[in-house]
């Protein structure tokens, strides 16, 4: 009886082994010195990172090498995006100290590049750009020669609001497609396809270098993935980071397919083919993964 039951156990296994698929992304466990320094300062501070909040699988390479994307204006936002594992739900007031805490914390870390994100605020009148021009400010006027990447939402495209982005000139203005078109509403319930393509081209319009960023994974064919590029580059951005979707939670959307590193790299080379100035394309990249590079 009891090998039988061994057997079973064994056979389960079996079974459970084969339903992984192989090309499924391997995760380092977040462990380092510096991992933990910079965890600390994150902590002690009362931080918010993008890199907690959104599950980010390169926590460990990137807080390891003493870098992080920090999310300002809360910790939850007024959107509901069906990739994303940030809390939904009704933000805290605005902190208006957060821009100087935030630029003491980088200068504590000797961080040379920073990234910058931030949950969506459609419940303030300015979107929070107010707070993220404040940002860019104190970041630049605590840390000299520091170079910024800035991930802003679409501000609905409110160019008032844009407006206090482009005024602040960060090096790099980030703003995610996410997904291809067809698939836009579905992923990204409140916003839309063409607005972001029209936030990137008044960004570029008005000097400021841009990005954007799809991830695979949700349903896309592989036309539609260059039809995507194509629109980017229409729009003149032209850096571009492609990534696997990772499912973070079971509220989240399934992953459809497990893409390979042969598919990434094919994907970098059309891309590039395209005309795309930088192109990171690989299962574990994100907006902010070597973002440094961008620059």
């Amino acid at each position: 009886m009891v090998e039988l039951q061994k057997q079973q156990l064994i056979n389960k296994m079996k079974n459970i082994k084969r339903k992984i698929d192989p090309n499924k992304p391997k995760v380092k466990i977040p462990i380092g010195k510096e991992y933990i320094a910079v965890k600390e300062i994150v902590r002690k501070n009362k931080l918010h990172t993008i890199c907690q909040s959104g599950m980010c699988p390169n926590v460990a390479e990137c807080w390891g090498n003493g870098t992080a994307t920090f999310m300002i204006l809360g910790d939850i936002c007024t959107r509901s995006c069906k990739f994303c594992s940030v809390k939904t739900g009704k933000p805290l007031p605005v902190d208006n100290t957060e821009p100087q805490k935030l630029a003491h914390s980088i200068k504590l870390m000797r961080l040379k590049h920073c990234v910058i994100t931030s949950v969506d605020r459609d419940d303030l009148s300015d979107g929070g750009s107010e707070i993220w021009a404040e940002t860019v400010f104190e970041i630049r006027k605590k840390n000299k020669g520091i170079t910024i990447e800035t991930l802003i939402p679409d501000f609905q495209f409110n160019k008032n609001q844009l407006n206090k982005i482009i005024k602040v000139k960060p090096d790099i203005v980030s703003h995610n497609l996410e997904t291809v078109e067809r698939l836009s509403k579905q992923v990204r319930v409140q916003a839309r396809y063409n607005r972001s393509l029209e936030v990137l081209k008044y960004l570029s319009d008005n000097g400021i270098k841009t990005k954007s960023g799809i991830m695979l994974g949700l349903g896309e064919t592989h036309e539609e993935i260059l039809k995507t590029m194509d629109d980017l580059l229409s729009v003149n951005c032209k850096i571009i980071t492609i990534g696997q979707y990772l499912q973070p939670t079971k509220q989240n959307l399934p992953v459809e397919k497990f893409y390979n590193e042969e598919e990434f790299l094919l994907l970098k080379k059309e891309a590039k083919a395209k005309g795309f100035k930088f192109v990171e394309s690989g299962a574990l990249v994100r907006s902010s993964y070597h973002a440094e590079k961008h620059v």
